[in-house]
């Protein structure tokens, strides 16, 4: 997949940045393989910047994903079903805007549908699009939140985000399996506590 920008990147005052070509953005690892002490021409980097760049397209992928789009198609022959819509252990990978290094983890999905379901792999993209981004992690959990709450519009969200952080266990503290979690819940799983413990249990927390 071609990676493209959700939106122009601007300066603090606003002005749009022009996105770089990929010549330049090769050029750029060349120059941080100079930086880091090592010769880009020798034989084991030659082909570096070229597979850096391709997989920067993979790593970065969700910004050529609109999640809204993905949540779109819904369904209503749902024959009354009215209960909790959950999925379990939606890994992903994704990583710190910080230093751009990695967070591995685990995304946890609930709705409570209000006559329209979706299926079950847009919630996983969803969190994919999300994941494929410079994030941190407390943002990702509102933004999956926030898109089905606004999309399906459905009587209740919540959404549970389990990351290990590499900027912890790779450099700085040096503490590996130190595990983050966050949580957004939002209309019945924040106001209804027997809907959010129920959704809690069933995910095993």
């Amino acid at each position: 997949m071609t990676f493209v920008p959700e939106k122009p990147s601007t300066t603090s005052n606003g002005r749009s940045i022009a996105r770089p070509t990929r010549e330049e953005a090769e050029k750029a690892v060349r120059t941080l393989i100079l930086w880091a002490g090592d010769n880009p021409d020798r034989e084991g980097l030659g082909g570096t910047p070229d597979r850096v760049v391709r997989s920067y397209e993979e790593f970065y992928a969700g910004y050529a994903q609109d999640p809204v789009e993905i949540l779109r198609t819904t369904f209503e022959e749902t024959e009354g079903y009215d209960e909790m819509v959950v999925l379990k252990d939606i890994t992903f990978e994704s990583h710190c805007e910080h230093h751009m290094v990695p967070v591995i983890g685990k995304a946890f999905v609930a709705y409570l549908p209000d006559k329209r379901v979706v299926g079950i792999s847009k919630l996983v993209r969803v969190v994919e699009a999300y994941a494929k981004r410079l994030q941190i992690q407390e943002k990702m959990t509102a933004q999956i939140a926030n898109a089905i709450n606004d999309t399906l519009h459905p009587k209740g969200v919540a959404v549970v985000v389990e990351g290990e952080h590499q900027c912890m266990t790779t450099r700085g503290v040096h503490k590996p399996g130190v595990g983050m979690v966050t949580s957004t819940m939002l209309g019945a799983f924040r106001e209804d506590a027997s809907t959010r413990r129920e959704f809690l249990a069933i995910i095993g927390k």
